[in-house]
């Protein structure tokens, strides 16, 4: 067989390699504990398992419209509305089986050899990924400049060129656990507005991640880019709902169409009970988040002091999402060495730097959406490993 030569230049997601060794070790007898997957520890609220067993029961199991059902795009533009106070068409919204569609479409409509596109770096895997598999040219925002991992506005702006079609911006920030705030988004925007022909996709999943009572600075607050901007959100991490694979996009409106004939060439629809669930949480009470958001609050504080407190590890506070990101060049080991490491000899399953981008190398990432117990005993475990 002959396969196509831009499959080489695919990347993939190492935290699910980490995990099928986790796995692995696990099936063998020995005992790991899980802090590499983003993935809350929390069950799926109760109303919204409900609402899709009763969409079942009620037979709602065929194929729906391919931009998701009108129903589910209004309770999206509700929500939007309570959040943000900010009115959609649910016109523009298109419901995704997960945030990963939104990013893959967004970069295949824009990527091409000649074109160039901006992103986070260190980042989601899958924006570089994307990025050279449609051949054009990654473009990286360096995160690992300020320290506590925010954006410099000027120097994104400087990125920018005749050849530049998209510009990537996660906020809070997978991996780095960052939060941006707006005065640094509103320079931004600002700066954008000169650049008309870029647009830009904002991922704010972990909008409902953010600390210390901060508030999210999204870029619905920012009218003059809609013919250009597309914003990603979904389910999974607000609600415990990773493994349901729902989420949702907001598209400028003359990208729909496009958007449209993706889903229907690539996976139809998406699970027509699965969106009755999704508008019953964003419909419902918020009392989940909070509960989540509470406990995570706590981690994040407990996380924080027990890894400044490892001779050789610094560690930044997470301003959102569930991330910490350490720099473990002081341990005498890389990233890539240090989670081997803690894998083998402590049982502990963490990701790479390296993962998210070639200029973390001395960085590797925890996720500290785990139980306050299993994070003191994984931390407790790397300390004996180090001596």
């Amino acid at each position: 067989m002959k396969l196509a030569k831009n499959l080489d230049r695919l990347g993939t997601e190492s935290a699910f390699k980490i995990l099928a060794e986790a796995k692995k070790l696990e099936a063998e007898g020995k005992k790991i504990i899980h802090l590499s997957v983003g993935q809350p520890d929390f069950k799926s609220p109760k109303h919204v398992v409900d609402a899709t067993k009763k969409a079942l029961d009620e037979g709602h199991h065929g194929y729906v419209l391919p931009n998701g059902m009108i129903e589910c795009r209004k309770a999206v533009t509700r929500k939007i509305k309570k959040l943000y106070n900010v009115e959609i068409d649910p016109e523009r919204v298109v419901i995704m089986p997960g945030g990963k569609p939104t990013i893959y479409y967004a970069i295949t409509l824009f990527g091409e050899p000649g074109a160039e596109i901006i992103y986070p770096d260190p980042g989601f895997p899958i924006y570089e990924s994307m990025i050279n598999y449609t051949g054009a040219k990654a473009v990286p925002i360096d995160m690992l400049e300020n320290k506590d991992f925010s954006i410099n506005p000027e120097k994104i702006l400087s990125l920018i060129n005749d050849n530049t079609r998209l510009i990537i911006l996660n906020n809070p920030n997978n991996p780095t656990g960052a939060f941006t705030e707006k005065n640094k988004i509103d320079e931004l925007a600002k700066g954008l507005k000169k650049f008309p022909n870029v647009a830009i996709l904002s991922d704010e999943i972990y909008c409902r991640q953010i600390f210390d009572g901060k508030k999210m600075p999204t870029f619905f607050d920012y009218p003059d880019l809609y013919d250009r901007l597309i914003v990603l959100d979904g389910w999974s991490k607000t609600y415990a709902m990773t493994g349901w694979r729902l989420g949702w996009a907001v598209w400028p409106e003359k990208l729909v169409e496009h958007v449209i004939k993706f889903c229907i060439n690539n996976h139809s629809c998406v699970n027509a009970a699965i969106q009755f669930g999704g508008i019953a949480a964003l419909d419902g009470p918020d009392d989940s988040i909070n509960y989540m958001m509470e406990k995570f609050s706590e981690r994040r504080k407990l996380i924080f002091n027990e890894l400044n407190d490892i001779k050789g590890i610094e560690c930044s506070l997470p301003g959102g999402a569930f991330y910490a990101f350490p720099n473990v060049k002081g341990t005498g080991m890389n990233g890539e060495e240090f989670t081997k490491r803690c894998l083998q000899e402590a049982g502990v399953a963490i990701v790479p730097g390296t993962s998210f981008g070639k200029k973390a190398i001395d960085y590797v990432r925890f996720s500290f959406a785990a139980s306050e117990n299993n994070i003191s005993q994984a931390l407790e475990n790397i300390k004996k490993m180090l001596g």
